[in-house]
């Protein structure tokens, strides 16, 4: 585990242990779940029925499981509960995209998004409390990281969603939840055991049961993690880019001096898994006057070669107190026109549940937004 891991580990209630001393079973791996069951001294068939009660039947009251004997679910109410994140505000964009703002049990909160369309339903789903990164065009880069979110807070979201869309027991055709991003809150890759363990849980075919082909995680470029997450995970990758040269990515994405274009772009080269029928997607949020030139759409090109790939264009998304300004449509046009000419699929992703901070880029938590709010102001006060 690296050292950042240690230093924003999640609190003993979000790996296990609850408030009233009751061990949660939710976000516990398979391995887990059977270890726990054996210290009951039950049978390891046992794990098998509750991991099918919590991921596939997605209930919370051992009441409820009857599969399992009158006795065996009055002790365990004893001493365990399954439990979620709990939702603080639910949102729904005129578009259709829904926001849950969630409170975890140490009230720290996170934020989830759904976003509808016509083939698919993605739920974008939150690692950390925050960003270490303070990437200048992000809003979630202005809250700073407070810790990782434990297995069980990160598996909770996709759960939480599926309450609220009435999804259980897990369908396994007409989903409405049918992708996985992690593209919320935080840097996945500096949580990276954490979200191993819960996509694992998310992959399992006999719980929530989602494809690793309908699971991508995006990273902004943390080179150490990456071969490692398609060796174990094999699940799509998205790599927030942003700009062609060191100079400018320097300068809005802070990272880019400890891991380097060069050294980022040969970790995409090598990521285990790609080929033409599964591309690594680059996310390129367009900013006016900073990389959107057609001499940049050029340079994007020859950094790509090689790669299988395709270029999602963001129009960038504003927040109260952003400094950025949108590339207006016709240069949106002409920067996707040069790639496509290139052979390189770059569609404009539309922009959905901009007017709940919905949108790419949005996502604070409201406590953090009214905690700035005050901080202005008091100090705009005589």
């Amino acid at each position: 585990m690296s050292r950042h891991a240690d230093v924003f580990a999640p609190p003993s209630e979000a790996l296990g242990a609850a408030h009233d001393g009751k061990r949660n079973l939710a976000g516990l791996s398979r391995d887990q779940l059977l270890a726990e069951l054996a210290g009951l001294g039950e049978k390891p068939f046992r794990a098998k029925q509750l991991w099918h009660w919590i991921y596939h039947r997605g209930v919370t009251d051992f009441a409820e499981m009857t599969t399992l004997s009158k006795d065996f679910r009055a002790r365990l109410a004893e001493t365990h509960v399954v439990r979620r994140p709990e939702v603080a505000v639910a949102q729904v964009s005129q578009d259709g995209t829904r926001k849950w703002l969630l409170r975890l049990a140490d009230g720290q909160e996170v934020e989830t998004v759904y976003i509808p369309e016509e083939d698919r339903g993605t739920l974008c789903v939150s690692s950390q409390v925050g960003c270490t990164l303070t990437c200048k065009f992000c809003h979630t880069g202005t809250q700073r990281l407070v810790r990782n979110l434990s297995p069980a807070e990160i598996v909770g979201q996709i759960m939480v969603a599926r309450d609220g869309l009435g999804e259980w027991p897990a369908p396994a055709e007409g989903r409405l939840i049918t992708n996985i991003v992690l593209m919320g809150m935080g840097e996945p890759l500096y949580n990276y055991d954490n979200v191993a363990t819960a996509m694992k849980i998310a992959m399992d075919g006999e719980g929530l049961s989602i494809s690793k082909r309908k699971i991508t995680l995006s990273t902004s470029g943390v080179v150490p993690e990456m071969e490692r997450c398609g060796r174990e995970l094999d699940v799509n990758l998205a790599v927030s880019l942003h700009a062609t040269t060191d100079e400018t990515r320097d300068m809005i994405m802070p990272i880019n001096k400890k891991y380097p274009l060069k050294m980022l772009l040969d970790a995409c080269r090598n990521y285990p898994g790609t080929h033409n029928a599964r591309r690594i997607t680059f996310e390129y949020v367009m900013l006016k006057g900073v990389n959107d030139s057609e001499d940049d759409a050029r340079r994007l090109i020859r950094l790509l070669k090689d790669i299988p790939a395709k270029v999602n264009l963001i129009p960038f998304n504003p927040w109260p107190g952003s400094f950025f300004e949108c590339s207006d449509k016709a240069t949106i046009t002409r920067f996707a026109d040069i790639l496509s000419a290139a052979h390189i699929s770059s569609p404009v992703r539309a922009t959905r549940g901009d007017d709940i901070l919905a949108a790419c880029g949005q996502l604070k938590s409201a406590s953090e937004r009214k905690k700035k709010a005050e901080r202005t102001a008091a100090q705009a006060a005589p």
